[in-house]
């Protein structure tokens, strides 16, 4: 396939100055969508309607008008509303829905001169770590069709490592746009909750978690979209101004954990991978400390996780009574687990959500960026929840997970960077993470930090205890 080269930002740049026209670069994007039609990253385009949003970009760079994003073709994940496109959440249930208008982040992206041309896969409800839904069938890798680019936004984080586009918006509910980044080779971003407005949309399984979340090559282009989808707008009461100040990373206390202080399985290669990398960032002067956040007794990714399966049996529940065979059979196991949780086991895992959100408080009172891994595990087979293996042991189907959900529960910024591959040339993923509100200053300090990783390094350094 034809991989495109420019950045979002040479694109817009290229537009702007018509070096290049929009329709251009849509009818380019749209080539690139069809020539990779069996990698199903992009379950649904609209030619007409991306050339005739494209053209219409066209005249308002010639009626004089500054757009940021001018021209820039754009992915959008299926579960987040672009009026009038048909948008189903992977699920049989919404096959003919239409969204009647755009969710504010797309209608700012679009305002801002991006050009939508497709609408990313995603696993059922945006509800498991695999991209695969019985509407579509299964995302494949872009470095291998035998594995899963992860999920549930393995769709706009396939199309963007393919160089289909340079830009796709995914949502996070507990790591959904940083694990397939990390698995693919690009950046993606998890705001701070609040930060980009949510909605309009569908009714959502992940109550207080989830964001909506940029997916680029490189950081740079991720801190243009942020800023063109990002504040407050009252048709959102969750959105929030964040702070328009961003620190130096010279300035910022990092800590290290290597397994974000948690007892989980990582494979050796993903756990020298990150010790390197860090040791690389050491090593040019910064102050980084290997440190651990100190969870509550019976912190773990179970204790929290019948608000999702409580969640998806109220939206779904009395379709599943009738017709379960409609839902994936993963998703229809979550929803039959909702309805058995009683309201003080729910209750319970609000009261694990809180204790979270107070531990991941506290880490931040003493430091200001805190490294650790995306993924304990670099891409596994497509067919299955999770690799059978993680760090030499058995690993569950969530295995793979461990280290992004808390980070929603305690609704911080996040950013998933390139850190290495394998063996086999797989990639992982470097997770940085900051307080909430200090989104600019984590895109800062990961720009900073992807090119250091991305230079020439000699010789050691300590990390310091």
């Amino acid at each position: 396939m034809t991989q495109r080269k420019n950045s979002a930002r040479e694109i817009a740049a290229d537009v702007t100055a018509w070096r290049t026209s929009a329709v251009e670069t849509a009818k380019a994007a749209l080539d690139r969508i069809d020539a990779a039609r069996s990698l199903n990253a992009v379950v649904t385009v609209d030619p007409a309607r991306t050339l005739a949003d494209a053209a219409a970009v066209d005249d308002r760079l010639r009626s004089g008008e500054i757009l940021p994003l001018a021209g820039v073709p754009v992915i959008v994940k299926d579960n987040i509303w672009v009026g009038g496109w048909r948008i189903t959440q992977g699920s049989r249930l919404f096959r003919d829905f239409v969204a009647p208008r755009d969710a504010i982040a797309i209608e700012r992206l679009r305002n801002a001169g991006a050009v939508v041309v497709g609408i990313g896969a995603t696993s059922e409800f945006a509800s498991k770590g695999v991209t695969t839904s019985q509407l579509y069938g299964p995302t494949r890798h872009p470095l291998d069709p035998a594995l899963t680019p992860g999920g549930s936004s393995g769709g706009p984080a396939a199309a963007v490592a393919a160089g289909l586009v340079p830009l796709a918006i995914g949502t996070d509910a507990g790591g959904s746009s940083r694990r397939p980044p990390a698995h693919v080779g690009v950046a993606g971003f998890k705001p701070s909750y609040g930060a980009i407005p949510y909605g309009p949309g569908f009714a959502e399984p992940f109550f207080g978690l989830s964001v909506i979340a940029p997916i680029a090559t490189d950081v740079a282009d991720i801190a243009l979209a942020f800023e063109a989808m990002a504040g407050i707008d009252p048709r959102d009461p969750d959105s929030a101004d964040i702070a328009q100040e961003a620190q130096d990373i010279a300035d910022l206390r990092i800590a290290f954990s290597p397994r974000l202080g948690l007892d989980v399985a990582v494979d050796d290669v993903v756990a020298n991978g990150i010790a390197s990398a860090v040791a690389r960032l050491a090593a040019t002067g910064l102050r980084i400390t290997q440190r651990d956040p100190v969870w509550p007794a019976g912190a773990t990714e179970d204790a929290i996780m019948p608000l999702q399966h409580a969640g998806l049996a109220a939206l779904y529940g009395d379709t599943f009574r009738k017709d379960p065979a409609v839902f994936d059979p993963d998703i229809a196991r979550q929803i039959e687990r909702g309805l058995s949780w009683s309201g003080t086991d729910v209750a319970g895992a609000l009261v694990a959500s809180a204790m979270i959100a107070n531990a991941f408080a506290a880490f931040f009172t003493e430091t200001d960026l805190l490294l650790a891994p995306t993924v304990p595990c670099v891409a596994w087979p497509f067919t299955q929840l999770g690799p059978d293996m993680i760090g030499g042991r058995p690993a569950s189907p969530r295995g793979h997970a461990v280290f992004t959900p808390f980070v929603n529960h305690a609704r911080l910024p996040a950013i998933s960077i390139p850190c290495g591959t394998d063996a086999n040339g797989l990639p992982f993923g470097l997770q940085i993470i900051a307080r909430r509100g200090q989104d600019r200053t984590l895109l800062r300090a990961a720009r900073q930090i992807e090119a250091q990783l991305q230079a020439s390094f000699s010789g050691s350094a300590v990390i310091s205890e």
